[in-house]
């Protein structure tokens, strides 16, 4: 587990022929998903406060070589009541940057805009599948599926942050599923400029709604919106890191609240 002034183990209480088992701090008062109130969140210093301690904890990470590859409250361990001093946990996905891997897609918003790009580029390969001698098919065997590799990147977690700060912020997800046909998401992304910049791009004009607030994030300051859309930024090379969201801490992210929850 990580957390901003915690990256140390206690030490190696025993070890295997093939792993060493550490001791660390317990986490006495479950995740982070156990208090998100659905519908309402946390209160909005608290979400600060969590939002800057996972983002210390990622930049960490990165500057180690890694990513974490599986951000989400669950994987977010709570050392007291008030999310004063929480820990990034489960690291059982963890790759270092760079490494080739097959791409895993998965019905969620923390699931990346990028995966689901690398899905559509799987096919499958009908040709190559070995027959018997009456021309068909072992049982069991319906055509090999090419999987397409993917890098490990760290902008993998800006984008799970994003979410996490949003679920933190509403006590809901802004979309069911990171896909092109989801009409969350989708309204997200023609709200966003990177559509419009498009279309400018390609000589059309904007759609009329281009200027339209989503309506998922109506609720949000100018501080919070420009923080969300750098994370949630779709092109994983252009993404906003975590080691940003210090800048956008201790003014309001909620409109109609300030950071005194």
């Amino acid at each position: 587990m990580l957390a901003v002034h915690k990256k140390r183990a206690l030490g190696i209480a025993f070890s295997t022929p093939t792993h060493y088992v550490f001791a660390q701090q317990p986490c006495l008062y479950g995740d982070l998903y156990d208090v998100i109130v659905p519908e309402v969140g946390l209160e909005e210093s608290r979400a600060q406060g969590v939002a800057s301690q996972i983002s210390g904890a990622l930049s960490h990470l990165h500057s180690l070589g890694f990513v974490h590859r599986d951000v989400k409250p669950e994987n977010i361990f709570l050392c007291d009541s008030n999310c004063h001093w929480v820990k990034l946990g489960d690291f059982g996905m963890v790759k270092a940057a760079g490494t080739r891997v097959p791409c895993v897609w998965y019905s969620s918003p923390y699931c990346t805009p990028e995966a689901e790009i690398a899905r559509k580029g799987e096919k499958i390969d009908l040709g190559h599948s070995d027959v018997d001698d009456n021309g068909n098919k072992p049982k069991g065997d319906s055509g090999k599926t090419r999987r397409m590799l993917v890098s490990v990147d760290p902008s993998t977690d800006s984008w799970a942050l994003g979410i996490l700060i949003y679920a933190m912020l509403m006590g809901s997800l802004p979309w069911s599923e990171t896909v092109s046909d989801n009409t969350a998401h989708k309204s997200y992304i023609q709200w966003s400029n990177w559509e419009g910049l498009a279309l400018q791009e390609r000589g059309s004009d904007q759609p009329e709604d281009f200027h339209q607030v989503a309506t998922q994030f109506a609720a949000f300051t100018p501080l919070a919106t420009c923080l969300l859309k750098s994370l949630l930024y779709p092109q994983p090379r252009l993404r906003g890191r975590p080691d940003e969201v210090g800048r956008y801490l201790g003014g309001a992210w909620l409109s109609d609240k300030d950071v005194s929850g």
